[in-house]
């Protein structure tokens, strides 16, 4: 059996990998929830769910607790037939699993058609508002949007602000603007200040010392499901800290762009074989 949420092994060491660190359960169940089951109106049982998720070390206790725990937060629906539980998204679950999608294979890592925009988020609340503030943040950071001061977060592009914030009740207390900056200020010092540029790098070179190996192709061969799951997984925790930056400002043999064509020439290598194991292992339900 393979070790609990074993990544390809690879000769880099551990203090490149920060990710020697495991995936959380809840990430994988929504990696494999977004390839199985988004837009196909089905609900997969939960033996399915526990059978998958115990080929990267995941255990049946924890499947059943991560479960009912996204239950009980809205991210999954759970239906009966008979003696059998099945697992389906909710549309709130949907929609983060297509921003999701749309994030991997639409946007991308790098943004070649930046026309010199830059959207603006200013807000200040109070002290006591420890919970309202991380959540903003956490959305500001999947929207792209880096920190140039205290209050203050700036992304270089187009961003509907309003859907990035939608449900989080704190419209009265956010500003955005929308514009280009003027002299003094420079577009490229200001990418440089408001983004940990060599912490996307190391991320971004992170995930090629994982997957740019044999190991990792031998183990698309052996098991292209649980590889699937476990490239899904990690490439979307790399994508979801990218920035997409203006490539005129990054340099030319930026990373990302190698991490990124690596991860769809394997996705597209698991993809066939991991979706005939998948038909021959999961039990689903129509539930449209």
């Amino acid at each position: 059996m393979r070790p609990a949420y074993a990544f390809p092994v690879t000769s880099a060491s551990a203090s490149d990998i920060e990710a020697g660190a495991a995936p959380r359960p809840q990430s994988l169940l929504l990696s494999f929830f977004g390839i199985h089951v988004l837009g196909r109106n089905t609900a997969v049982s939960s033996a399915g769910v526990i059978d998958v998720l115990g080929r990267v070390g995941v255990s049946e206790e924890a499947v059943r607790s991560t479960l009912t725990r996204m239950v009980r937060r809205g991210l999954l629906e759970r239906h009966r037939r008979g003696r059998k539980t099945y697992f389906g998204l909710t549309a709130r679950s949907a929609k983060v699993l297509k921003d999701g999608q749309e994030r991997i294979w639409e946007t991308g890592v790098l943004n070649r058609d930046w026309d010199g925009t830059w959207t603006v988020v200013g807000y200040s609340f109070p002290d006591a508002w420890r919970s309202e503030r991380h959540d903003l943040r956490s959305r500001l950071l999947w929207g792209g949007f880096g920190l140039l001061q205290s209050g203050m977060w700036a992304a270089p592009r187009r961003v509907d602000v309003a859907a990035l914030i939608e449900g989080l009740g704190l419209d009265a207390h956010i500003k955005a603007f929308q514009g280009c900056v003027v002299a003094p200020t420079e577009a490229g010092p200001l990418v440089a200040a408001a983004y940990d540029i060599p912490a996307i790098v190391s991320r971004h070179e992170a995930f090629l010392a994982r997957w740019d190996t044999r190991e990792a192709a031998a183990g698309i061969e052996e098991d292209a499901l649980a590889q699937q799951l476990l490239l899904h997984t990690d490439w979307l925790d790399v994508v979801r800290r990218d920035p997409h930056l203006p490539a005129e400002h990054l340099p030319a043999d930026w990373p990302a762009v190698r991490a990124e064509r690596l991860f769809q020439r394997l996705a597209l290598r698991c993809e066939e074989p991991a979706r005939a194991h998948a038909a021959g292992i999961l039990d689903t339900v129509d539930i449209g």
